[in-house]
């Protein structure tokens, strides 16, 4: 089964990514990141799979993911229904933990958290409930709220006593190999330049082949051309933007994610979303005050 890196965008002037989406989604697929995740059900059943363990999900489910830790959520739904909401996640990487545990010696004490979360922790319906309202809040907090309100959640998930580590002492993965797939690194690399005009020769020059031999390696390994596949990322974390920083105007979302202008990133919008970036900011938000009550 072909294992795939997952770009997780942590946004300038934050320690961590805290965002929701719906499904089917870019990220339900057999893949992994360096990132640790929290990672919390609020729609749908299904079957999930985190490294050799297999598991049904319901609403309420929490898990915590380490480092590059293979994992995937199918939800059980018609082949054309879709579901605006239906995960929350918190993701972050090592540094975050390293310099939070330098920082701050009570942080010590989640030291065995995150080491565990390696193998995958599920935790209990009664955990995944109280932590439910607090990835809520998280999903609009800003600056030190943010902060405090995930102190809270690794609090909770601390003080938790029952839960299950998922994957085998005996399951070895090599990511290592993994990570240092030529594709893989073009991948990354596009992560992290991904407001910036990489260009495919320059892609091409990192896997040692010419630009038609990458191009025809890109689709087999992404199942669409570099192009579109650039755009689809940055239309993804435009629509984390349009949700997560309602106050944002859509013109300068337009420039913050790599588009040279509106009208071209419109239409990509439009092709992907079927709606327009406004639409999908007033949709979002009547979703959320239809679910508020409930």
């Amino acid at each position: 089964m072909q294992l795939d890196l997952e770009l997780v965008h942590i946004r300038d002037g934050e320690s961590f990514a805290a965002w929701r989406h719906g499904y089917p989604f870019r990220t339900v697929r057999w893949h992994y990141h360096p990132e640790y995740e929290i990672h919390l059900v609020v729609a749908t059943h299904g079957k999930f799979y985190i490294g050799d363990h297999v598991g049904e999900f319901a609403p309420g489910q929490l898990i915590m993911t380490g480092p590059n830790l293979p994992q995937n959520w199918i939800s059980d739904i018609g082949a054309a229904e879709t579901v605006p909401q239906r995960t929350e996640v918190i993701q972050f990487p090592q540094d975050f933990v390293d310099r939070l545990i330098a920082a701050f010696p009570e942080a010590g004490a989640a030291q065995a958290l995150f080491e565990r979360s390696r193998r995958g922790i599920l935790f209990d319906s009664e955990t995944g409930n109280a932590v439910r309202p607090l990835m809520k809040r998280m999903m609009g907090a800003r600056g030190v709220l943010r902060l405090a309100l995930f102190f809270e959640i690794l609090d909770v998930l601390l003080k938790a006593s029952k839960t299950q580590t998922l994957s085998s002492l005996s399951f070895v993965m090599d990511m290592a190999k993994a990570e240092d797939t030529d594709m893989n690194r073009v991948i990354a690399h596009l992560r992290e330049n991904l407001t910036e005009p990489v260009s495919e020769t320059d892609l091409a020059e990192m896997t040692g082949q010419s630009q038609s031999a990458f191009s025809r390696s890109f689709k087999r390994h992404t199942g669409t051309t570099l192009v579109r596949f650039r755009n689809q990322l940055r239309i993804d974390l435009a629509c984390q933007m349009l949700v997560s920083v309602p106050e944002v105007r859509v013109s300068d979302i337009c420039f913050d994610v790599g588009f040279s202008n509106l009208s071209n990133f419109n239409r990509h919008f439009l092709r992907l979303k079927g709606m327009s970036p406004s639409e999908f900011r007033q949709t979002f938000a009547q979703n959320e005050a239809v679910r508020m009550p409930a």
